[in-house]
Parts: structure tokens; sequence; C-alpha cells
């Protein structure tokens, strides 16, 4: 029987290249025998939209289309960082698209599949600004400002979750 296989919170980024050379192996080795691969979220490091231009996106998506063109079905599902990954992305990779939470069966058990920050409920400030950033009018307003802007925005929100998570209690944090 072939396996199953999950990976998440990969954050993938240029500023860590081994890290995507590392991935990039997997995905036209060990992956490439699996029955199928689900990515559970916070694969890459921030993601600001399809339309964004970046080579290293690039060529970790390439990757994924040769490994879904080899049959093997590739699932995604939204994390904290790349909530902005959309159609246009699932089209060039060849990835399905779920909603987190799924439930699917896994050698006739049924199995929950989900990124898991919902879980952190004690965290109302994070789970506010999660509200906001998945609602579909906000993405359509972020997604329609110009790519620097867009940049811009995420460097902040990452520099600030950074400063704030330091002055979180542990026992909120995921």
């Amino acid at each position: 029987m072939k396996p199953t296989l999950f990976i998440s919170d990969l954050h993938l980024d240029p500023v860590r290249p081994r890290l995507t050379e590392l991935f990039l192996q997997f995905l036209s080795g060990e992956a490439r025998r699996a029955d199928s691969l689900y990515i559970l979220g916070d694969f890459f490091e921030a993601w600001i939209g399809d339309d964004d231009p970046d080579p290293h996106h690039a060529r970790v998506m390439a990757g994924l289309r040769e490994l879904t063109d080899t049959g093997v079905p590739v699932y995604f599902m939204h994390g904290n960082r790349d909530f902005l990954i959309g159609e246009d992305f699932a089209k060039l990779t060849g990835c399905r698209i779920l909603p987190d939470p799924t439930l699917i069966e896994l050698q006739g058990m049924p199995t929950l599949l989900m990124h898991g920050d919902t879980l952190c409920t004690d965290d109302v400030e994070y789970q506010r600004f999660r509200s906001m950033v998945r609602d579909p009018i906000w993405q359509r307003t972020f997604l329609a400002k110009p790519l620097a802007e867009r940049r811009a925005f995420a460097a902040q929100a990452r520099s600030e979750s950074k400063s704030q998570t330091r002055q979180k209690a542990e026992s909120i944090m995921d």
C-alpha cells in the first residue's frame, strides 16, 4: 500500500534556500511513491497573492506541478501565512484546495485535517486578526493593491507578529 503523506509549517522562503532544495528533492523522490500528499498550511513564509511573480514561489510551484503531473494528488489547506493562495495557484500546480477543517477517510478511519490556528482560542487578538484577513471582502480589497504595497504590509505584519508573540503567554500560543 502506498503511503499518504502530510506536511505542514514548512515556511518556505528564499532566505532559507536549503529547506526549499530539500523540499524539491522530496517532491521528485519520496512524494512520487505516495498515494497522496496533503499540505496543511504555512507552506510559504508569506503569500501576498497568486499574481506575485516571485521566482522562489515559481520554482516551488513548478515542483508541485511536476508531482501532480505524475498522478499523485496534492491537497492544500490554508494556514495563517498563506491564506491568500487561490485558484490560480491551484491551476498552476494541480493542487486541490481544501477547506479548514476537512474530514477525510484514511485507511477506513475518519480523519480530521486542520491547520490548527483556529485552536488558539485564548489568543483573542489573533482570532480577531484571523477573522479579518479571512473575510472575502478584506481579501479582495487587499489583492487589488499594488504588489509593493502588499509586500510592505506582509513585512510589517510579520514583524509585529514576532514582537507580539514574544509578549504572549505560552499557554495561549499554538
